[in-house]
């Protein structure tokens, strides 16, 4: 049986895994074990094509050990170029070979600049591929990163219909550039904790994204999304593992 993101009974310590190899990928799991990583979120997108078969795949996914994995298939680094079906026979493999929780975008299909596509053609070919991958045994989180700020309504909004496609985690990314966007979002993430049925991820880029970043959990948030260490490929913005692990162990918010 596959471990969890769906019925974990805490939000988990989730260290993201960046590479172009899978051995360099292993090395990051270990280091982030000895952190403390309780799942590991893989960007797949970042593997160079010849890295991308169903072996390397399985032996990436076994060196995490039997905890819960999340991987993405974005379109940059070495994804760009492909196709929206190339991404989806991927993230279908990556499912085939172990993976937990597969990220499927929200517009999947008809890119949009905040990506999430109300076009009903790629909606439904969304859910056909959301019913393929629960078929498989694989939960589901359906991302939108804004790229920007977004009000509270178009944002519940968004979650909600990511919640009728079939998403297990509905993944948003806003943006808080001042301290009042930083407000507004800690008051957005009470409200999606109080009206969203599936489990949530809502982060923030931006200026004034860490604490959003850092105690999101503490308000509904499903997961860290953490660093091992800073490295040129990976994001700035997510809190290092080891400082979050101490963080989250001296809080009584349980």
């Amino acid at each position: 049986m596959r471990p969890s993101f769906k019925n974990a009974d805490r939000p988990l310590l989730c260290a993201m895994v960046q590479s172009e190899t899978v051995d360099e990928a292993i090395a990051i799991i270990a280091n982030s074990e000895y952190d403390g990583a309780e799942s590991y979120g893989i960007q797949l997108e970042n593997l160079r094509h010849d890295q991308r078969t169903e072996e390397h795949l399985k032996r990436l996914f076994a060196a995490c050990k039997n905890r819960p994995i999340y991987v993405t298939c974005y379109r940059n680094s070495h994804s760009k170029g492909m196709t929206d079906d190339e991404c989806a026979e991927y993230m279908l493999l990556a499912a085939r070979c172990g993976a937990t929780l597969v990220d499927v975008m929200g517009d999947l299909y008809c890119p949009d600049p905040i990506e999430i596509t109300y076009n009903p053609e790629a909606v439904k070919k969304q859910e056909r591929l959301i019913k393929k991958l629960h078929d498989m045994g694989a939960e589901v989180l359906i991302s939108s990163h804004f790229h920007k700020f977004l009000d509270e309504e178009t944002i519940v909004k968004i979650g909600k219909e990511q919640e009728r496609r079939g998403a297990d985690v509905c993944k948003m990314v806003s943006f808080a550039t001042t301290e009042d966007e930083l407000v507004a979002d800690l008051k957005i993430c009470h409200r999606l904790k109080k009206e969203l049925n599936s489990k949530f991820l809502f982060l923030a880029n931006g200026a004034h994204c860490k604490l959003l970043r850092q105690i999101g959990p503490m308000l509904g948030v499903c997961m860290w999304l953490c660093v091992q260490r800073y490295r040129p490929i990976n994001s700035k913005e997510q809190p290092q593992l080891r400082a979050t692990r101490e963080m989250r162990n001296n809080m009584a918010w349980f």
